[in-house]
C-alpha cells in the first residue's frame, strides 16, 4: 500500500503531502480542480506514461517549467521503501528507490496498480491498439516481468521495421531479429494467456453486482495465429516481402485484440449500452483485483470519475466489493454525494482550484 504520498510541480499541484491509511480514498471537487491529477501522479509508481499515457515534459506545472517529482512511501511484505519518479526540464523520467537509480520496470516489484479512467469507457469501441494497452496493463499486474518482454519486443520489431523501409536484403539481419522478437513475443502471449486464465477463475462463483464477461485474445485477421516462440518465428520469415511492402511487421502479438462477451446475455461488449460497458470494465478490474489479492498482492485501485454511468444501487455495489477485498483505492468524483454510500469505511479528500492551483484538505 501506499502510506505516504508527496508531489511536487506536479500539473496543477504546487506541492501536495499526504498521509494514507490504507482505506479506500474518495477524492472529490469540481471538474479541472486537479483530482485526477493525484491518482496521475500514482500511476507514475508503476512503469510507462501513466494513466494519461503524458510524456515527461508534458506533466510539469506552468509556468513555472521546474521539472516535477513524484515521492511516496510504499508497504510491502513487511518492508518499508521510498520511492521517487521525477523529470528534470527536458530530461527523462528518472526512479530511485530507497535512494538508488533504478529502472521503471522495477516499480512493478513493488506496487500493483490497476486503473479505471474516463477514456476507457470507449475501449470497446474504438481501436485494437487500446483494448491491447488494457491487457498488458492487467497482465503487469500478474507477472511484473512481461514489461521487460514488451520492451524487447518493441525494440527488435523497431530494428526489423526499419530494415523494411530501408529494403535491406541480408536474411542474416532479419534472422537475428525475429529470433528475439519470437522469444519476447511468445512471452507476451503466454503471459496474457496466464493472465485471462486468473481473471476468469476470479469470476467464478464471485457474488457481484457487475456483470461476468468471456474473455479471448483474437489474433488478427491477416496474421497467422502463431503463439509459439517456433511458430511466431516461422511466420516472421514467411512474411518478410508481405511485411516489406507494407513498410511494418504485420504478424505479431503487437496486432492482438481483447475480445469480451457479456456472458449472462451473451451480447459482445461492442453491442452493449454505455452504461453496460462501463459495467464490464469495472467487473474486469475488480475480477483482477480479486485474483491479484487471492495470490497475495492486493493492488492500488485508481479510479476515475468511477460513478459515471452507474445508478446508486451499482455505486454501492462498488464500494462494498472494493471495502471486502481489502485493497487500497483512490476514486474520484464531482461531489461528496456520489460517495455517501461509503460511509466511515473510507477516507475523503476534497479538491478545489484558484488561480490554476490546486489545493487539497480533509472536510
Amino acid at each position: 500500500m501506499i502510506a505516504a504520498l508527496a508531489l511536487s510541480h506536479f500539473r496543477s499541484h504546487r506541492r501536495l503531502e499526504l498521509a494514507l491509511d490504507g482505506r479506500p480514498v474518495a477524492i472529490y471537487g469540481p471538474n479541472g480542480a486537479g483530482k485526477t491529477n493525484i491518482l496521475e501522479a500514482v500511476s507514475l509508481l508503476s512503469p510507462g506514461r501513466g494513466l494519461r499515457g503524458a510524456a515527461p515534459g508534458e506533466i510539469a506545472r506552468r509556468p513555472e517549467a521546474l521539472g516535477w517529482k513524484v515521492a511516496a512511501t510504499i508497504l510491502t511484505g513487511g518492508l518499508r521503501h521510498e520511492v521517487e519518479t521525477r523529470a528534470e526540464p527536458g530530461a527523462p523520467r528518472s526512479v530511485t528507490i530507497d535512494g538508488k537509480p533504478a529502472t521503471q520496470t522495477a516499480l512493478s516489484g513493488l506496487l500493483r496498480l490497476l486503473w479505471l479512467v474516463p477514456a476507457m469507457d470507449r475501449l470497446w469501441t474504438e481501436g485494437a491498439e487500446g483494448r491491447r494497452r488494457f491487457l498488458d496493463r492487467l497482465t503487469l499486474g500478474f507477472e511484473p516481468a512481461h514489461a521487460e518482454a514488451a520492451l524487447a519486443y518493441e525494440r527488435a520489431m523497431r530494428e526489423r521495421n526499419r530494415l523494411l523501409r530501408e529494403e535491406v536484403r541480408d536474411p542474416r539481419w532479419f534472422d537475428a531479429l525475429e529470433a528475439q522478437m519470437a522469444e519476447s513475443g511468445a512471452a507476451i502471449a503466454a503471459s496474457r494467456a496466464r493472465a485471462l486464465a486468473r481473471i476468469a477463475a476470479a469470476q467464478e462463483g464471485a457474488e457481484t453486482a457487475f456483470p461476468a464477461a468471456d474473455l479471448a485474445i483474437l489474433p488478427a485477421a491477416d496474421a497467422p495465429a502463431a503463439r509459439d516462440a517456433a511458430g511466431l518465428r516461422a511466420a516472421l520469415a514467411e512474411g518478410r516481402a508481405r511485411d516489406g511492402a507494407a513498410g511494418r511487421t504485420l504478424t505479431g502479438p503487437h496486432r492482438d485484440d481483447l475480445g469480451a462477451v457479456w456472458r449472462e446475455k451473451g451480447m459482445e461488449a461492442a453491442q452493449c449500452s454505455t452504461g453496460e460497458q462501463k459495467a464490464l470494465l469495472i467487473s474486469l478490474i475488480l475480477a483482477t483485483a480479486r485474483a491479484l489479492a487471492a495470490e497475495g498482492a492486493r493492488p492500488v485501485l485508481l479510479l476515475d470519475e468511477v460513478a459515471a454511468h452507474l445508478d446508486a444501487a451499482r455505486r454501492a455495489a462498488l464500494y462494498d466489493e472494493v471495502v471486502a477485498l481489502g485493497a487500497q483505492a483512490l476514486m474520484t468524483g464531482t461531489g461528496p454525494e456520489l460517495f455517501a454510500a461509503l460511509g466511515e469505511r473510507g477516507d475523503r479528500l476534497e479538491v478545489t482550484e484558484a488561480g490554476g492551483l490546486s489545493a487539497v484538505r480533509r472536510p
